[in-house]
């Protein structure tokens, strides 16, 4: 997305957390039916398994705030916070207070957490590069050939072609996993011209990106081969004839048809032109070449993604940080739900509701799990909410979160700018993307 789109976390333990051993090379590589589809995908109906009280039946009257865990405590990952009164607080010195230090990097606000956690959830650090910000967004994995995909912030750049973007540069760095910690670095050298690409999918073979343009090249969807040599083709460069702003974040339903949003940023950043559109959300059918707005009324729209059964779209406006860089902490930073409507065999979005408001930062990239829990990139990680809005946990990542994506059985990639995350958690808890 932008620059500097969350804030720094309280200052947090590294407790919980390694750096893997290894050694990374760094090298330079360079239709469905349009009709309304049946919610199929995998695991969309699975149920989040109930969670008993470690110390059985007598103990589930007790008040949550209270449960006290056993005396090896110190050696889990995780800890439980109390969210009550100070009162309890200071009673219990098992139960950790919002405003206290965060020594782990799994915060526990309520039980089903553990659920999706697993026995032995474990944070690691798997790249940690100086030079530039390179782990930011987009974040696909593409699983045929176990790779994954990740734009960059932006980079200074004095090529003469940059003058364009205002001197800077967008990558997209690709790593080929052989095991969960030994991997290729390389990065994608597309033939076409800079598109400083941001958020993307996976399409058909491939992925989608979200191509922000320039001063003299149009903003749209670039579809990009995920085998060498990468080859791109622009999907959509326009509405009508009206130039997009800045595309930032995209998603595929499985009817086939793109949704993406599309604020101001790239104007913002000196490397678009002047709005001659509102900051919408789109969808954009390619079977047919429909395209039309689904959604409004944003101040930043941002990440988003659809509820594993496809009846829920939820949207992210982070319009508390603006692309110049200032900050209004009565501007949003929130989670917007809307209800997929269906008539004449179109879609629609209606009954839009706050979801959720992040505390820290703003959420910029939103995923769902299987079992329909809501993840968003914030200012202090990762944020995880139940499909009712409440949330549940946070995996605290040193410096904040911009995007993350899910892997195969319970892996989770989390980008940090110059670091680059790996999550595991329960083998069960599925990104509900890919369902693997």
């Amino acid at each position: 997305m932008s620059h500097h789109l969350w804030y720094r976390p309280r200052n947090a333990d590294a407790d919980g957390t390694g750096q893997a051993n290894h050694k990374v090379s760094f090298s330079d590589s360079s239709k469905r039916d349009s009709s309304r589809p049946s919610a199929s995908r995998t695991n969309s109906h699975a149920s989040s398994p109930r969670l008993l009280s470690p110390r059985g039946d007598k103990d589930r009257d007790r008040p949550r705030s209270q449960q006290l865990w056993s005396d090896n405590r110190d050696n889990r990952v995780w800890q439980r916070v109390n969210r009550q009164s100070e009162a309890l607080w200071q009673e219990s010195p098992s139960v950790l207070s919002p405003n206290s230090p965060q020594p782990r990097p799994f915060l526990i606000y309520h039980d089903s957490f553990l659920n999706l956690l697993g026995p032995s959830p474990t944070l690691s650090l798997l790249i940690s590069d100086p030079r530039a910000p390179y782990f930011h967004e987009a974040g696909v994995f593409h699983p045929a050939t176990n790779t994954l995909f990740i734009t960059s912030n932006q980079i200074p750049d004095t090529s003469p072609d940059a003058v364009t973007t205002s001197n800077k540069t967008i990558l997209i760095t690709k790593i080929e996993f052989f095991s969960p910690t030994d991997f290729t670095r390389d990065k994608v050298r597309c033939p076409e011209r800079n598109y400083m690409a941001n958020g993307g999918t996976n399409f058909r073979d491939g992925i989608i990106l979200c191509a922000q343009g320039s001063l003299r090249e149009p903003s749209g969807l670039i579809y990009m081969e995920a085998k060498r040599p990468h080859k791109t083709t622009t999907l959509l460069n326009n509405y009508h004839g009206r130039p997009f702003n800045s595309p930032n974040d995209v998603v595929v339903h499985s009817d086939g048809s793109v949704w993406f949003t599309d604020p101001i940023y790239g104007y913002e950043q000196g490397f678009r032109p002047k709005p001659q559109l509102p900051q919408h959300v789109y969808r954009f059918d390619p079977s047919t070449g429909d395209i039309r707005v689904v959604a409004d009324g944003f101040g930043r729209p941002n990440g988003i993604c659809f509820a594993p059964d496809e009846e829920t779209c939820y949207i992210t406006d982070t319009d508390v940080i603006h692309g110049d860089g200032t900050k209004v902490h009565s501007r949003a930073a929130t989670v917007y739900a809307y209800s997929v409507y269906w008539t004449n065999d179109q879609p629609y979005l209606t009954n839009r509701r706050i979801f959720a408001y992040a505390d820290t930062g703003a959420p910029d990239g939103i995923k769902c799990d299987v079992y329909g829990n809501v993840y968003a990139g914030c200012g202090d990680g990762i944020n995880v909410w139940n499909s009712g809005g409440m949330l549940v946990g946070k995996i605290l990542i040193e410096g904040g979160c911009a995007n993350f994506c899910f892997g195969r059985n319970g892996e989770m990639w989390c980008f940090g700018e110059h670091k680059l995350w790996r999550v595991k958690l329960a083998d069960e808890t599925k990104g509900a993307l890919l369902g693997v």
